[in-house]
């Protein structure tokens, strides 16, 4: 027998059960390894294990030594070709959507003018002293968004004639608002991976994800924020309302994705990785599988990075699998945002491309219905609606519509680990 379980990342948080890859073709023989040799149930109970057949994948949940007896091996001799341990993945929010978390929670409390005046000034003097130069940069990126957001003008997309018609995008986030009035008579098909919560966004990432790649040629107020207005909406709820998720919902959204012809995925979300982190070599055969099938998977790099205080980490997982495009953010001056992480892996976990990710304004679950905020998960569907554009005027997908993007890409006068090819542009 071979112990070959991938190890646990220091600080990660696990679920307990495992992720376990079987070889293409043998799915069957893995279930029959995992039935025989370690007692794992198929028998479609509670406690069953998920089998995924198209991704050839099960998440199962074990013993540790139950999974130590199985043998993993790199020849043919096994069906298994990888054994990890099932992560917590997390929407990636930047700061700012905590601080919009704690002045809900003022406003659920009593608190007088003169708190929330010492409150302001507290805040304005905090943010003068941390970050004078971006102070600087937001006074003079004067953008007129008063018609199209910054992102759609800096990406070319309100010069392209394309509106993503006949694709299909799968967004797997918090779910989607099937309320908000941009989106009526449009084709949404969903899916709740989350036990016990409906699709419907009671965390408001989802929506604002899937507005910036899908939303409305004309919405309900300006600016326009969406790109592909005409394709079809695939909503796979895999983080919960409280904004976290397991790979278990992801690939099993994954594979929904797949299964329905969606030609691009977007996943803004993940987990946090550090320097000499491997990738996840299930995630990267996942990719690798869903590209070969003409789905293209485009993920957020991760938010943990402080530029200001000189702190750069490397691209979070999943998007530091080489066959994940990882996606950067930019602000409106075509700069790094300071909380974008850097290709700093050598054996995978490089930038591929960059988006708008900076003060990006959306859709948002009712009634608030538009909010504007920050992160790589804001440039991850700035991609992904792009790519749909290219899918429509082109005809390719998976690893040539990859090809395509990063070809067409605007390149910058910044670092390649930081921006990649540099920022996407619309055909």
């Amino acid at each position: 027998m071979v112990n070959n379980i991938n190890p646990i990342v220091a600080g990660s948080e696990t679920t307990g059960r495992y992720l376990v890859l079987f070889r293409e073709g043998a799915v069957d023989a893995g279930i029959q390894m995992l039935s025989e040799s370690a007692s794992i149930s198929f028998s479609g109970g509670e406690d069953s294990a998920i089998v995924l057949d198209t991704l050839g994948v099960a998440v199962v949940d074990a013993a540790p030594a139950q999974m130590r007896s199985l043998r993993v091996a790199g020849d043919d001799s096994s069906p298994i070709l990888a054994i990890e341990p099932e992560m917590v993945v997390y929407a990636l929010e930047e700061p700012e959507l905590g601080n919009l978390n704690l002045l809900r929670s003022l406003s659920t409390i009593e608190v007088t003018p003169d708190y929330l005046k010492g409150y302001r000034d507290a805040v304005n003097q905090l943010v003068g002293n941390l970050l004078p130069s971006e102070q600087g940069q937001l006074n003079r990126a004067a953008v007129d968004e008063s018609v199209d957001t910054w992102g759609l003008q800096a990406t070319k997309v309100v010069n392209s004639c394309y509106s993503g018609q006949g694709i299909k995008i799968a967004v797997l986030d918090t779910g989607f608002d099937f309320n908000h009035p941009d989106f009526i008579g449009r084709t949404i098909q969903s899916k709740s991976f989350i036990s016990g919560e409906e699709v419907q966004d009671g965390h408001g990432h989802g929506t604002h994800c899937i507005g910036t790649a899908l939303g409305a040629l004309k919405p309900n107020q300006l600016p326009r924020y969406g790109i592909a207005y005409n394709a079809e909406i695939y909503a796979g709820k895999v983080l919960s309302n409280q904004g976290s998720g397991a790979d278990g919902g992801i690939l099993q959204g994954i594979e929904w994705a797949i299964a329905n012809g969606c030609q691009v995925i977007s996943m803004s979300l993940g987990s946090p990785t550090q320097v000499g982190t491997p990738y996840s070599r299930i995630y990267e055969a996942v990719a690798q599988r869903a590209l070969s099938r003409g789905t293209l998977i485009v993920a957020a790099a991760g938010n943990e990075s402080r530029r200001h205080q000189g702190i750069i980490k490397p691209v979070g997982r999943p998007a530091n699998c080489p066959s994940i495009m990882a996606v950067a953010a930019l602000d409106s001056q075509l700069q790094i945002a300071r909380f974008s992480n850097r290709g700093i892996n050598p054996d995978g976990g490089q930038i591929d491309i960059a988006g708008p990710g900076v003060a990006v304004r959306s859709s948002w679950p009712m009634p608030t219905q538009y909010r504007t905020i920050s992160g790589t998960s804001m440039a991850t569907p700035h991609v992904a609606g792009i790519a749909a554009l290219h899918a429509q005027a082109t005809g390719l997908k998976g690893q040539e519509l990859w090809n395509l993007l990063i070809r067409t890409a605007r390149r910058l006068p910044l670092p390649s680990e930081d921006v990649g090819a540099g920022i996407v542009q619309a055909p």
